[in-house]
């Protein structure tokens, strides 16, 4: 009897026998075949029980996958979140842009109490006056120390405290505007809803507090008086506050003296000093800043020697050395009328004018 392993009629003939034959247990002769039982599935259990021989491939699709699209859809967020962010500041609120007021303006001629005093040499003027210490140019407006506030932070502080600057800086020092051949230099500082008062008051000067040209800026009649020396002395102070959560306002409060000549004179001729000061309101808001223009809200000036008879809306006229204030005061004030301006004149003090 053959062992478990062994064909049903022994073992073939010429082949190795017993457990010799490593290859045994997988050599299979003809009998063994003939005896092997087979089986063969229907086509309904073929395709109940097996799984095909061959797997399917998945349908390819078309177009981005599921984690793809979350991916772009992500990306994208994040741009238009950045393109938000970098055009609406931070701090941005969301109320309305509050109108422009229009500028308030006050111009007080200050009379002298006799005559005007006058020297050939302007620095002999300064180093005789209350001038004295006072610095040149631009440099007498120094920028203040500047802190956030609540609302607007440092650089936006910053900007409008600069802004300010330049503007008494333009309308006060440079000798074109100063002289009545320019006031574009101004006027681009301007926000663009305080243009029309700013363009009217130099085509239709008016004493009504709203529309005269040196309620802007500074300038001398250029058929009386010229510029003796370019070194303009200024003191005086910047404050920002903050007004509201939508504006900052800055304050400025600055004192000049400029040294004049007759028009068309030469160096010999005596030059005297002029004084103005000026007290000025600043208003700011986030278009403002960005655009680096202001608003103008307040500008109360004083400004001698001058004659409180002369009519000083459109140009100053100023009292050069050796001159006197005409006689009678300031132009007559109507009551009835509405919408204008009280005329106003001051008496300079001996104490502001150079020990001559």
């Amino acid at each position: 009897m053959g062992g478990p392993g062994d064909p049903p009629e022994g073992t073939p003939e010429g082949a190795p026998g017993g457990g010799e034959d490593e290859y045994r247990s997988v050599v299979f002769d003809e009998s063994f075949v003939r005896a092997a039982r087979l089986q063969e599935y229907s086509a309904e259990e073929r395709i109940a029980d097996h799984a095909p021989a061959v797997r399917r491939r998945p349908p390819l699709r078309r177009g981005l996958s599921r984690q793809a699209l979350v991916l772009v859809v992500l990306i994208a967020l994040a741009f238009g979140t950045a393109i938000y962010m970098g055009v609406r500041h931070p701090y941005q609120n969301p109320s309305a842009r509050r109108p422009a007021e229009p500028l308030r303006m006050t111009v007080i001629p200050l009379a002298p109490q006799g005559a005007v005093p006058g020297a050939a040499d302007p620095e002999y003027l300064y180093a005789h006056s209350p001038a004295a210490q006072f610095r040149i140019g631009a440099e007498g407006v120094p920028l203040p120390a500047s802190r956030r506030t609540a609302h607007f932070s440092d650089s936006q502080v910053v900007t409008a405290l600069t802004t300010a600057k330049d503007y008494i800086v333009r309308s006060s020092l440079y000798p074109e505007v100063l002289t009545g051949q320019q006031v574009r230099p101004v006027r681009v500082l301007i926000g663009p809803d305080q243009l029309d008062q700013f363009d009217e008051s130099f085509t239709h000067p008016a004493p009504d507090g709203r529309h005269a040209p040196t309620g802007w800026l500074v300038r001398f009649d250029p058929a009386r008086a010229e510029l003796a020396d370019r070194k303009i002395r200024v003191q005086g102070t910047l404050q920002a506050a903050e007004a509201d959560s939508a504006t900052l306002e800055v304050t400025a409060d600055h004192t000049f003296v400029y040294a004049l000549r007759p028009a068309g004179a030469d160096a010999k001729t005596p030059a005297s000093l002029f004084t103005v000061r000026r007290e000025l309101q600043f208003r700011f808001d986030r278009d403002d800043l960005r655009l680096r223009q202001t608003q103008l809200i307040v500008s109360y000036v004083q400004a001698g020697p001058l004659s409180c008879g002369e009519d000083s809306t459109n140009h100053l006229r100023p009292l050069l050395a050796g001159q006197t204030a005409k006689e009678g005061g300031p132009a007559g004030t109507d009551p009835y009328a509405t919408g204008g301006a009280t005329a106003l004149c001051g008496s300079l003090a001996g104490s502001a004018q150079p020990k001559v």
